[in-house]
């Protein structure tokens, strides 16, 4: 990870056009708003080499759904922007900031800027002497100065165009914008709106959206493997025919057989083409799955999704949300595993300090998208049906316990989203381990017997509300066959 420093001081000064700071309002003092006057231009953008590449800056921040608000608003008032739409960046971008890169392009930190753009519109809104896209304030803020330097104030759709040059993007920030409102029901994007307690409605496409993106990769992968095959068959034989040529005794003979050999190289470099093609479908279909699951959102607005792990000794519980949301039945109907039952994008954490065996995007026909782990104990374990991968847990990456590693989902063989989680070998229940029992009732449910009750853990704020029908889900339990 890289951080951005800022080793010269930048010119201060009122941002560019008509900042209407009066017409936002901050719900929470967690993060105090940076007054207009004392914010970088949005006219002007940094000095040349003001802002440089630094070293990492520490664990990641771990922001409540108070501060978070806070930061959209107040970086909205300072540049004349919805924070609505920071917010929705936010969410597309890096969901809140637990998927901060760098991405495939290099983007990193909370709002994804790339470093050439960072290094222009950076911004040092918490006032520590560090410009760096890793902390929230300082890259909210920066997207808003982004945001009225391409004309957010008057037009926000263009801006948020050039923020990622995709009519598709737009769409989707400006559609998430648009369910953000304060008072528990659906909004629109724009200001004036008073401060109570800001709600995200559910995205009923977001599940729609994965599965096409799903079912195109598989098609294009499905088409691309019949093409290399095809364009090896008409290979060897193209081979096969220019040899027989070479060896033809009679000139005739040569002759004839060299035509066909010409024709068949002909269409062996059509399939080398078609093959490329392909190839080039399947990286498109890749990126855009990625981008789908990551901006999947119905179900990560849920209470608790999005809290910190619950931790044991040495263990981790591997799925967050609490026991309201996480359940777990004692046995799996035909072979020792525990199907932990949560709902589709709870993250998935590293159960344990760990190096990664084998981690696979794309999805095996039973498991789904999964990896397994090698922790420092010496016990093997296999998660499966993953709905997110974190590209950088791959093959020989090390992990720390709690590590966020993916979401939950349904992928592969599986009737409903929970984790599967394994021992390799299976020798056991994993839900029989005292480990794991003693979880019950703080990070699970059990789903077929009674949950003890747990001690009272510290009151924390909820991330996000949730717009539904019902409080509090149904407790499915889900069988792998």
């Amino acid at each position: 990870m890289k951080r951005f420093v800022l080793i010269a001081a930048v010119v201060l000064a009122t941002t560019g056009g008509s900042a209407r700071a009066d017409v936002f309002a901050v719900v929470s003092d967690a993060a105090p708003a940076v007054p207009a006057t004392a914010v970088p231009s949005a006219a002007v953008p940094n000095a040349a080499g003001s802002v440089v590449a630094g070293p990492p800056s520490g664990p990641a921040q771990q922001l409540d759904y108070q501060e978070l608000v806070g930061i959209w608003q107040s970086a909205g008032a300072a540049y004349g922007i919805p924070w609505q739409v920071l917010g929705a960046i936010n969410k597309v971008e890096s969901n809140f900031g637990r998927n901060m890169g760098p991405s495939s392009a290099g983007a990193v930190g909370w709002m994804q800027f790339m470093p050439d753009t960072w290094s222009r519109w950076g911004v040092d809104a918490n006032a520590d002497g560090i410009a760096d896209p890793w902390n929230a304030q300082d890259a909210v803020y920066a997207a808003a100065r982004y945001l009225a330097a391409s004309g957010g104030q008057s037009d926000i759709s263009r801006a948020v165009f050039s923020y990622n040059h995709a009519q598709w993007y737009v769409d989707e920030v400006l559609g998430i914008a648009s369910t953000i409102s304060t008072d528990g029901t659906i909004g629109t994007v724009g200001g004036g709106l008073p401060a109570t307690t800001t709600t995200f409605a559910a995205d009923p496409m977001a599940a729609v959206r994965v599965q096409q993106a799903q079912q195109e990769l598989d098609d294009a992968n499905a088409q691309l493997e019949a093409a290399q095959a095809d364009e090896q068959q008409v290979g060897t034989v193209a081979d096969a025919l220019a040899a027989q040529a070479e060896a033809a005794a009679v000139l005739s003979d040569r002759l004839d057989v060299q035509k066909q050999a010409v024709l068949a190289g002909v269409r062996h470099d059509d399939a080398v083409a078609t093959v490329a093609s392909l190839q080039d479908r399947v990286d498109q279909a890749t990126a855009a799955l990625e981008q789908a699951r990551a901006s999947s959102t119905a179900p990560l607005f849920q209470p608790g999704i999005a809290g910190a792990p619950v931790a044991q000794g040495d263990y981790v519980f591997p799925v967050g949300g609490g026991p309201s949301q996480v359940s777990v039945g004692h046995t799996h109907h035909d072979y020792p595993a525990a199907d932990i039952a949560a709902p589709e994008g709870a993250p998935v954490y590293a159960l344990h300090d760990a190096v990664v065996q084998n981690a696979w995007q794309a999805p095996d026909p039973r498991c789904g998208t999964g990896l397994t782990l090698l922790g420092s104990d010496g016990l093997s374990w296999t998660y499966c049906h993953l709905s997110y991968l974190d590209p950088t847990v791959v093959t020989g990456s090390a992990l720390t316990a709690g590590q966020l590693i993916g979401q939950v989902g349904q992928s592969g063989d599986a009737t409903g989203p929970h984790l599967h989680l394994q021992l390799n070998p299976q020798s056991g229940y994993p839900q029989a381990m005292p480990w794991f029992q003693g979880f019950a009732g703080s990070a699970f449910s059990w789903q077929d017997a009674p949950t003890p009750a747990a001690a009272p853990a510290a009151p924390s704020a909820p991330v996000f509300a949730v717009v539904s029908e019902a409080s509090t889900p149904d407790v499915i339990t889900f069988t792998a066959r």
